[in-house]
């Protein structure tokens, strides 16, 4: 099922839920190895997060994704974050969590891994940071937007997808 969501100049284009990544190598940042799919579709929503630290828009936006986690987390949806800083700038990925007090799950990986791994689950080209992914509860991809999302339009996207 096609659906297309605008919102102001916002796009969420849904994409094929069943996708298999790439298996690039991500970790979390105690050097654990994980996937997207190992942190999604947990019987909650996952809103994926991909992010740098020195993302202008991320820096900016990285307060309304603490607060969607904490308003949704208990019940319907979570953000998971992705860094692309890698190796060589962890320790900025570092200060970025704490700056920002992300209260939600992060991985790294490298920066070429992270694109590869976005291009292989939806078939479309990496842009740059902020990118988005929304899981359903099943862990089927069942949207993408590249740039900033603003919550409401999240939180109204998974009511329509729900039928509230």
């Amino acid at each position: 099922m096609l659906q297309t969501l605008i919102a102001l100049t916002f796009l969420i284009i849904p994409v094929s839920g069943f996708a298999e990544s790439l298996k690039a190598e991500l970790t979390d940042f105690n050097g654990k190895a994980q996937t997207l799919e190992s942190v999604t579709g947990k019987g909650k929503w996952s809103i994926v997060m991909f992010w740098a630290h020195d993302c202008h828009v991320c820096n900016k936006e990285a307060h309304s994704y603490v607060d969607f986690h904490q308003k949704h987390n208990q019940t319907d949806a979570e953000v998971i974050g992705v860094s692309l800083d890698g190796k060589t700038n962890k320790k900025q990925a570092v200060e970025f969590v704490k700056r920002h007090k992300l209260n939600f799950t992060n991985l790294i990986g490298e920066p070429d891994d992270v694109a590869g791994i976005f291009e292989d689950l939806t078939g479309a080209d990496w842009v740059g940071t902020p990118t988005f992914l929304i899981y359903n509860p099943k862990g089927e991809i069942r949207a993408q937007q590249v740039g900033a999302v603003p919550v409401d339009l999240i939180e109204s996207f998974i009511a329509k997808e729900t039928g509230k």
